[in-house]
Parts: structure tokens; sequence; C-alpha cells
């Protein structure tokens, strides 16, 4: 998972001066525990990176602030539902207009070796 540099996902820019993230953040403990690999973007390196996670993070904020959820199963779904459209079929200005899974799948046929799964349209943990 790719998040932003901020608190809330890691302690990598902490009061003690660290500059990796450590993996105690509770961000990253609730990651290990499923198996999900935490990656923060680096923010000296490629600010578009991190300016794509701040907006689809703004656009998540603006469905959940508009939608009226009956129950955690409706909030549940209509992420997974907005996570889909977004992935499949918002183009992004920083990959060329295309969707992220478009470029996902462009980077998979050039430079497969980067990849430890085949890139799939399928939402969910990799198992």
């Amino acid at each position: 998972m790719l998040t932003d540099n901020g608190k809330e996902f890691t302690d990598r820019f902490c009061a003690t001066g660290e500059h990796q993230p450590t993996g105690a953040h509770a961000f990253d403990r609730v990651c290990t525990d499923n198996r999900i690999e935490h990656r923060p973007a680096h923010q000296t390196e490629t600010p578009q990176t991190n300016g794509m996670i701040e907006r689809f993070n703004g656009r998540i904020a603006d469905v959940l602030a508009t939608t009226r959820f009956d129950s955690a199963e409706h909030l549940t779904d209509t992420i997974k539902r907005y996570v889909q459209v977004y992935n499949q079929h918002i183009s992004q200005k920083t990959l060329g207009l295309i969707p992220p899974l478009q470029a996902m799948r462009n980077w998979y046929q050039k430079q497969p070796n980067l990849f430890k799964k085949r890139v799939y349209n399928l939402a969910g943990l990799d198992n």
C-alpha cells in the first residue's frame, strides 16, 4: 500500500529524527498483520506520487462527507466501488492521462521483473 508521509501512516519524520520508517507505527502493524506491504512515498524524490495520494485521499473524504451510510456494509461497499472506479476509469495526468490499472499493465509488460504478481482487475488482498 502506498501512502503519503503523514503522521497517521508513518513515523518516518518523528521527533527522534528517524529518516526511515521503523515498522512500529500502528498503521505498519495493521499492514503487517494483513500481509500488506506498506510503502510511504518519498516526498523529496517523487512529489507527483505524493500529490496523487493526497488527491485520492481527498476524494475518499468527499465521498464519506457527502454520503449517508445505513450500515458498515454499505460504507465498505461504497469505498470498494469507488476504489474500483478510480483504479480502472479515472485517468491521471501524471500517468499520461490513463487510469492507474492501465499504467500498471503497461509497466508490467515493459518490466515484469519489478512485480511480485501479475496485474489484474480484482480488488482485495493478494492471497
